[in-house]
């Protein structure tokens, strides 16, 4: 079973390295610092690599070990978490120089690019998956532990909201809650908090909110110059993408983002009603989840605009 592979590998290596996506989310977060917790009780170490992440997730145990790179130019085991594509995975040169690579993740997009893959797209996030691995392995969840999983997993699921949650979850989480894991506190930090730079970010996406294809589709954007102008810093536009699901009778929400001042943009999408933004978003060579999903497109926001609002036209009718 590739459980047991995964677990041989880790127990005979030397050096381990963690890597995510790049604009990491709760969950990727999370998974990483779970991951890396779980190595340390099989006494082994590891490095957590995330070269940026926004500063609302510092409260999570472990993250003030997190690395932005390393000195260490060759790891015995890469282990990839909650990335689909190895073209998202951040850092991915120390993947690329592994001797042995693993993913874990939940996206039914995903590849397959590791040499072990456990993958599991029924799972609302990469950190429900932890848990049942930690299960699996005999590893004991801690406090600190199940901080970092349920951030994932309430992120993941926009705070229990989203689709594909199962009784499990709610299980889990009264688990947590008997060995002290504050759930009020996780789900205000990365629910209900906002950095100044993202609530300003989040007035101008409102002001440019679109309702298209009689009261279906919701549109917005941001641009490079919003995020300099607001002293944005990195995952201030997290969340941006919901505004438009609020909106009585929406079925597709559409949020993109200039990246870097180029003539691209990286798209965010939700749904409902089963309509598939994966499928989307796949055309122009992203994907995700059926209802979450993202990819990037070439052009000004109007050109953008027009690409994928048309794909979307199309799955409506």
């Amino acid at each position: 079973m590739t459980l047991d592979e995964i677990l041989e590998e880790i127990k005979v290596a030397n050096s381990i390295v963690i890597l995510t996506h790049e604009s990491p989310d709760g969950d990727a977060i999370g998974s990483s610092l779970a991951t890396k917790f779980m190595v340390e009780s099989l006494n082994k170490k590891a490095d957590v690599i995330i070269p940026e992440y926004s500063r609302l997730f510092n409260f999570l145990p472990g993250a003030n070990e997190i690395k932005k790179e390393s000195d260490v130019n060759e790891y015995d085991l890469a282990i990839s978490v909650d990335c689909a594509d190895i073209k998202r995975l951040s850092k991915r040169e120390y993947f690329d120089n592994a001797k042995t690579t693993v993913v874990i993740d939940h996206h039914g997009s995903n590849n397959m690019y590791g040499d072990l893959n456990y993958v599991n797209p029924v799972s609302p996030a990469c950190c429900e998956i932890l848990v049942g691995i930690y299960g699996y392995f005999n590893i004991t969840i801690t406090k600190d532990i199940g901080t970092c999983l349920l951030t994932g997993i309430i992120t993941d699921t926009g705070g229990f909201r989203h689709s594909g949650i199962e009784s499990e979850t709610f299980e889990f989480t009264a688990d947590l809650i008997r060995i002290g894991v504050d759930v009020p506190d996780i789900y205000k930090r990365v629910m209900k908090t906002k950095t100044i730079p993202s609530f300003e970010l989040t007035k101008r996406a409102i002001d440019r909110l679109e309702i298209l294809e009689n009261g279906r589709v919701t549109f917005t954007y941001i641009t490079s110059a919003d995020e300099d102008e607001t002293g944005a810093e990195v995952g201030d536009h997290e969340g941006l993408v919901e505004i438009g699901m609020e909106i009585e009778n929406v079925q597709v929400s559409i949020f993109i983002r200039q990246k870097n001042n180029e003539d691209i943009y990286k798209v965010s999408m939700r749904s409902i009603n089963k309509i598939n933004v994966s499928d989307i978003c796949i055309l122009f060579g992203g994907g995700g989840h059926p209802c979450a999903a993202g990819c990037a497109i070439q052009g000004n926001v109007d050109q953008v605009k027009e690409k994928i609002i048309n794909a979307v036209r199309k799955v409506l009718k």
